[in-house]
């Protein structure tokens, strides 16, 4: 069970990193035009804080959709498990 567990929570947190990627480089082109049409009116700024906070959301979302799936592989012979859904 632990295994489909981490494995969940690492496409959970790979999820995260994408989404945070998506997201600071989708600010900062939005920061960017706005600065280039009105001024510095609109910044965008990521703490680190934030970055830390949506990495351990992601991977906590990760693990909890993987239970059900992982309590009912865990019942599985291993190699049962591996082969189907």
């Amino acid at each position: 069970m632990l295994i489909f567990l981490i494995e969940s929570g690492l496409l959970g947190l790979i999820g995260g990193v994408i989404g945070i990627l998506l997201g600071v480089g989708l600010g900062k082109g939005v920061e960017y035009i706005a600065v280039n049409a009105i001024g510095s009116l609109l910044r965008a700024d990521f703490s680190p804080a934030l970055i830390i906070g949506i990495l351990f959301f992601s991977l906590i979302i990760g693990m909890s959709s993987g239970v059900l799936p992982a309590m009912q592989a865990s019942k599985l012979k291993p190699v049962d498990a591996l082969r189907y859904e």
